[in-house]
């Protein structure tokens, strides 16, 4: 964990976040929180991290999110060889995503 991001403020703002519950509840705090521009930003970072995940190049990459060949080197550095918080999202999404398609 970076230790100049941990502070009490950084702690409540994650447990608020923790509290949410839908996607409804997501947008509006992300839009209360944040610009539409941010919100796009953290949104296309998750999408390129998502799709370096499964295998893509980084073309399709850009080409699907518009995101430059810079960004998409960095989203593929913290993915490997980051605090793992992309990995630990990603891979719990695949298999939640793996468990409903069993069902």
């Amino acid at each position: 964990m970076n230790q100049k991001l941990k502070n009490e403020m950084t702690d409540h703002l994650f447990e608020a976040i923790l509290e949410l519950k839908t996607i409804e509840e997501c947008y509006n705090f992300f839009e209360d929180l944040c610009t539409v521009k941010e919100i796009q930003e953290l949104s296309q970072r998750f999408e390129v991290a998502k799709l370096l995940f499964e295998g893509a190049k980084y073309s399709e990459i850009t080409q699907k999110t518009g995101a430059s060949p810079a960004t998409i080197s960095r989203v593929n550095r913290c993915l490997n060889y980051g605090a793992d918080g992309y990995r630990t999202v990603l891979e719990r999404i695949k298999e939640k995503t793996r468990l409903d398609e069993q069902k």
